[in-house]
């Protein structure tokens, strides 16, 4: 006997359903890579996508980051935006 697929709820989102990402950037303007949490986030609204960046921005910033880029599949909508007063 085989189990069925996973629920939804426990599995990854497809980047179809969560299309909104965000580029995060040094200085240079160079792709910056962060571990734990705040690696490879992926969000269904740019809403979603905002409000986790202005929650968080400081925390990325002391990661190294300073400027990012918002996407939507592989469309830019705006930035870089400055983490930085």
């Amino acid at each position: 006997m085989s189990l069925p697929d996973q629920p939804s709820t426990f599995r990854q989102p497809t980047p179809a359903e969560r299309p909104w990402t965000w580029r995060l950037e040094n200085a240079a303007g160079e792709v910056v890579t962060v571990s734990g949490e705040h690696a490879d986030q992926r969000f269904a609204s740019q809403a979603d996508a905002e409000s986790w960046v202005g929650e968080i921005w400081s925390e990325l910033a002391a990661e190294g980051v300073d400027a990012v880029t918002l996407f939507e599949h592989d469309r830019q909508v705006y930035g870089p935006m400055s983490l930085h007063a």
